[in-house]
């Protein structure tokens, strides 16, 4: 049978569009200056779609992508939170670049973004390292962490200080809701949605605040009947009842 695509005067082009825009991204985000990765300054960006960089100390750290549901606005916020969290990172030491692309899907960008930046094969170091993960969920509280993974190398900060004053009065429980809607970074605790536990028949005599948020912890815990413990993991902390250790776990309090 004939190829039709080899006949004479006949030849088959492909417009290589995704080349042609990533050509012309990287001389936009490489013609561009960064900005500090700060919530004050990440608020006036666009919600859109689009890629962006992340730069720890004018180094290029992390390449991610965005869509219209959560857009470039909100991925920056979020990260702008994150860093906020780190005692290493502040300061002004993380940078960033976005560029919000318009009709046209961020999806195979961000790849094609990775591999042109890659130096000598090696990806970003953010962009393999556990950098913006969510809660990885009960099951994986016990993980050994390399010693390469983002917070491991930039731990949390517990002294930092609580600005959401705990009332007298309210329940164990309802003190630790605020506290993790404060919070940069992720708190689970045990019986969130338990209508009656020890969370929630323990109420506070006194008011908590100006407080570290170890310090805050350390003092609801003193509430609570015997059991209790409050663990700093890598990136979140947790407090169950249980009487555990965890190999990359650093025990804040026991009741």
């Amino acid at each position: 049978m004939e190829d039709k695509r080899e006949q004479a005067g006949f030849r088959q082009f492909e417009f290589a569009l995704t080349d042609a825009l990533i050509a012309q991204l990287i001389t936009c985000l490489d013609g561009m200056g960064t900005a500090e990765l700060d919530p004050a300054v990440t608020s006036g960006i666009p919600n859109g779609q689009g890629v962006y960089q992340l730069f720890l100390d004018g180094k290029l750290v992390y390449i991610g992508k965005t869509d219209n549901e959560a857009g470039l606005q909100y991925r920056l916020q979020r990260h702008a939170n994150l860093v906020s969290s780190r005692d290493n990172l502040t300061g002004g030491r993380v940078t960033f670049k976005a560029v919000q692309v318009l009709v046209f899907s961020a999806m195979e960008l961000e790849n094609m973004l990775i591999k042109h930046y890659a130096i000598d094969g090696k990806v970003p170091p953010w962009n393999n390292s556990g950098f913006g993960s969510n809660d990885p969920g009960r099951e994986r509280d016990t993980t050994k962490y390399k010693a390469d993974h983002f917070s491991v190398l930039y731990p949390i900060s517990l002294n930092r200080l609580v600005n959401t004053p705990l009332k007298a009065g309210i329940s164990v429980r309802e003190a630790l809701k605020l506290l993790k809607s404060e919070l940069p970074f992720l708190l689970r605790f045990q019986g969130l949605r338990v209508k009656k536990s020890d969370l929630t028949e323990t109420f506070l005599p006194n008011d908590i605040s100006k407080l570290t948020v170890s310090e805050t912890l350390k003092a609801l815990l003193a509430l609570l009947p015997t059991g209790w413990q409050a663990t700093h993991l890598p990136g979140y902390i947790i407090l169950y009842k249980e009487n555990r250790d965890y190999a990359h776990g650093q025990i804040i309090a026991r009741s």
